[in-house]
């Protein structure tokens, strides 16, 4: 893994970010599954080489970003590591795609639960938060909320999928709760406000093999930004450490 001045990547919103998964799936025959492969795979191996985590909790959402956290935590067992997924939402409410991620998780004897009382999740050395992704709509609430609260109040760090939750890609800005994370993996290109914001933490930058042209019609070039990596962390001029 290397590291890149964020100045030199495509800044995306939400609007764009939808288009660049439009034409993934509809113009390029990437499917769904796919994608959330590739950043389930990279967001356990960021959460392996930055943390180094013997226990693991990932808390996921009903839409793609949970079906991500689904696919990491997998990744992360295959590589022995205890871990724990809790979901913010029944199954049978899941989209079609974590819910399949389910039921491989289940196969391969990973427990996934939605959870009554979040306390006893109790002290793991990392939380991933694959709850809420950039096309949140209002405030997280219900169970998404009761997890963003414990994550918050845990003493593990959090590392985010994408976006934090609680963060609009719409606009760049954080709504109430919002989780407060160590580190952020986003996907394929930062979302606009991420960078340099205080509750994304350190920014990495994950490829999901979205191809650079992709990124032409906004006038960004995108080519060569991954070059060998699959996994980029972005530094800013403020950046020291």
């Amino acid at each position: 893994m290397r590291d890149s001045e964020a100045a030199l990547w495509p800044v995306v919103d939400e609007a764009q970010m939808r288009e660049v998964d439009r034409v993934m799936i509809e113009d390029l025959g990437v499917s769904l599954l796919q994608m959330m492969e590739n950043a389930g795979r990279n967001l356990a191996a960021l959460a392996i080489t930055r943390f180094d985590p013997a226990r693991v909790v990932v808390m996921c959402g009903s839409g793609g970003n949970g079906g991500g956290g689904l696919a990491s935590a997998r990744h992360l067992s295959n590589r022995g590591i205890d871990v724990r997924v809790v979901l913010s939402s029944p199954v049978e409410e899941l989209t079609p795609a974590p819910r399949e991620q389910v039921s491989i998780l289940r196969a391969s004897g990973v427990d996934v639960a939605v959870i009554d009382d979040v306390s006893t999740l109790g002290t793991p050395d990392l939380v991933i938060d694959a709850l809420i992704g950039y096309s949140l709509r209002g405030a997280p609430s219900g169970k998404a909320a009761e997890l963003v609260a414990w994550a918050n109040g845990a003493t593990a760090p959090v590392l985010s999928l994408d976006v934090p939750t609680g963060f609009s890609a719409a606009n760049g800005t954080y709504l109430e709760p919002h989780i407060g994370a160590a580190a952020t993996l986003t996907l394929a290109a930062p979302k606009r406000g991420l960078i340099g914001s205080d509750a994304a933490g350190d920014l990495y930058v994950g490829d999901i093999t979205v191809p650079p042209q992709v990124y032409d019609q906004w006038g960004y070039d995108a080519r060569g930004l991954f070059a060998r990596d699959w996994l980029v962390r972005l530094r800013t001029d403020t950046d020291h450490r």
